[in-house]
This record gives C-alpha cells, structure tokens and sequence, in this order.
C-alpha cells in the first residue's frame, strides 16, 4: 500500500495507523490532516480517488464529507453572532417571519446549533430536486410542525438542519450559506472546501460507496445494538423520517447534488480543509482566526446531552457540535467537531492545540464512531502522550 505525504516528528503512529486501515479495515481511498498549535503535523492520503476506480487519490483529491459539513454551518451562525448580526436567543421568526407558525413562534437560532428546534423530520419528505431549491425547502419547513415542543428536549436534525442553518443565513445577510462560506471562511484561509460544488472543482472530486465495516475493532461496537437497529428499522418513528426527509435518498455522486447548497450533508472537502478549518476556530493560522475564545466556549459549552430522540442513544451538543462522549469520541473531552455519517470526521481540541479532518471514499453503516477515524484519533492521542 503506497501512502503519500508526511508527518512530523513523534506523528509516526498515525501514520502506522492510516496504514492499516488499508490493511486490516477494508479502506479503499482516505486522507488524514492533523494540525498542532496551526502548524501542519500531518498530512497523509492514499488508495484510490473513486471507492470502485483505480486512478491515485492525490493531494488535491476532495470527497463529500456528508454531516461533517455541519461544524462548518455552525460557525457561520456563530461567526454572524460575534458580529451582532445574528441574537443567538432570538427566535428564529425574528429573521424569518414565516417560522413562527404551528407552534414554533418559541423556537430560538440556539434551539437549532443544539439540535433542540423539534423539527427533525417532515410531513411530507423533499425529493432532492425540491431539496436543492432553497424557497421551496424553506416554505416547507416553516409549515412543518414540531415533532416535541422546541427547547425541551434535543434530537438529531439529520437533514431538516440544511434548512434551517441555510435560510437564517440567507435572511440575516441576503447570501446563500454557501457563498457566505467561500468567502468569508474558505477563501481567507485557503480551504479547498464547498458546500455547493463549482463545476470548476467536480473534476477533483471521487466517487463515493458503501463498503463493509468490520465486525469489531478496538472494541468499539461497529453493529449497531437492536435498539438502535429497530429505530432505524421503523418507517414511522422520528429516526427513519429525520434521515428520509429527503427521499429518494440522492445520489451522492451526482453533479446536480454536489452542485446544490445542503450544510447538512453535502459540503465537500479535502482532509487539510477539514483540519485547517477547525485550527482557525481556536487559533490563528496565518494570520487568519475564526473564532474569538468566548465563541470557543460557547462552541463546546454543553447544550443538550442523553437519549437523542433520533440517533436513540445518548449524544451530547454544544452550538452546532457534537462534544467528546461514548456516541462520538474524539480526542478528550473538551474536544468538539462533527462526523460525517459512515466516515468523515473533524474535530478540534483547545487544551492540545489539535485540529483533525479525515475523509474517505468509502462509506460505513456507522453514523458517529468510525472505526477507521477512531484509530487514527487513537494514534493521535499516543502521538501526544
């Protein structure tokens, strides 16, 4: 197995790691970013561009990062909160009048960074055309009823979150949360980063499958337990309808989808992009930082924790983040970042100066603990000690 790039001094276990996700993990095509303190410390890809080609992934090789693109989301709304153009205790139908219908008029834009707005699924579900249609989306979703009363209870936005986060953007500032994010976060720090693909960059995008996860690996459960299987399992319950909000589900590997602005599921990336990213949140990188330490704070505070009534196990959330717990680990417990379902993961950790981004090609059944991301934070963590 040819592996490309580098790592610094004492990074070799992560190294060694990404290795054997090759070998023992059934990886077909991944990278490993890690920044220190916003110095690049790794920087490791390999395998294929494509899940089912045989053309090199390179250096510039950029997948679809599916929910990891949700931490970028988030810090728009956090970033417009610095600036006083968003009230993050305001209700949301201060920006977007419609909003405050059917029980919703309570709802606050900090309701919807933790996963507490109630509106995880939908009546009638979007086809990806309507998805893509940014005032469609949003004229179904300020129709929509909520599933419990908003701020009393927290579940996982699986795909409603586009929606929302994109349409308070666009009502705040009058641009597309896509827009907003290439020039203000990814043109400033040099990401090769879009949620909304140009057409330009398709050409460095690979195709992305399923593949099969392994039955176990450093004992993290890689099948999910009956409980969570059966939610899954049941068309009529909040887990199957928050991921089938837009159903038939795309097709990931085509243009109209990538090319559409979904800060849910479709930002698309490269492993550098993903952990440069999240250095800029908690320090500078050159000259360049997201974040103010308040904001950081605010970030990783906890905002909602236990049974998530759509992933059904306990999850925890700060604004717009998971934070470090037994349904997402990440490097220690004042991390916070965001998976991407069956791969993608990218996280920062203040206390160590860490910022990390993975991405692949090929997708796990799994949803937040990778068992391929898991080994290569584990290596981090050995690196570190």
């Amino acid at each position: 197995m040819d592996v490309n790039g580098g790592v610094a001094e004492g990074f070799e276990p992560v190294r060694e790691a990404f290795v054997r996700n090759f070998e023992a993990l059934g990886e077909r095509g991944a990278a490993v970013a890690v920044y220190r303190d916003g110095r690049k410390v790794v920087d490791l890809w390999g395998g294929t561009k494509d899940v089912d080609g045989t053309a090199p992934w390179l250096r510039e090789t950029a997948q679809i990062v599916r929910s990891a693109t949700k931490g970028v989301a988030a810090a728009v709304l956090l970033m417009l909160a610095e600036r006083g153009e968003v009230d993050l205790d305001a209700p949301v139908g201060h920006h977007w009048p419609e909003y405050k219908a059917q029980g919703k008029e309570r709802t606050t834009v900090r309701h919807v960074l933790a996963h507490r707005a109630g509106v995880p699924v939908l009546d009638r579900p979007l086809t990806p055309a309507e998805a893509a249609d940014p005032d469609l989306a949003a004229t179904v979703l300020a129709g929509q009823a909520p599933a419990w009363e908003p701020g009393t209870d927290h579940g996982y936005h699986a795909q409603t979150y586009s929606w929302l986060t994109s349409e308070l953007v666009r009502r705040a500032t009058g641009r597309s949360i896509g827009e907003w994010i290439a020039t203000e976060i990814a043109g400033p720090l040099g990401l090769d980063l879009w949620v909304g693909l140009p057409e330009a960059e398709a050409h460095r995008v690979g195709r992305v499958g399923p593949i099969e996860a392994p039955a176990r690996e450093g004992g993290l459960r890689t099948r999910p337990k009956r409980a969570v299987a059966d939610a899954y399992a049941d068309p009529a319950g909040l887990t199957r309808r928050a991921f089938a909000a837009i159903t038939p589900l795309p097709d990931e590997n085509d243009p109209a989808y990538r090319s559409a602005v979904l800060p849910a599921s479709n930002g698309i990336a490269t492993a550098d992009a993903l952990a440069r990213f999240y250095a800029a949140l908690t320090g500078e990188v050159d000259g360049v930082r997201l974040f103010s330490p308040s904001t950081v704070e605010l970030a990783r505070r906890e905002a909602s924790a236990g049974p998530d009534r759509v992933l059904v196990v306990p999850t925890r959330f700060g604004l717009g983040y998971m934070l470090h717990g037994s349904a997402s680990p990440l490097l220690a417990p004042g991390s916070f970042g965001h998976p991407g379902r069956g791969g993608a993961l990218g996280f920062a950790d203040p206390e160590s100066g860490i910022a990390f981004g993975y991405v692949t090609n090929g997708f796990h059944k799994s949803v937040t603990a990778d068992p391929r991301a898991q080994a290569l934070v584990r290596a981090v963590r050995t690196a570190l000690a």
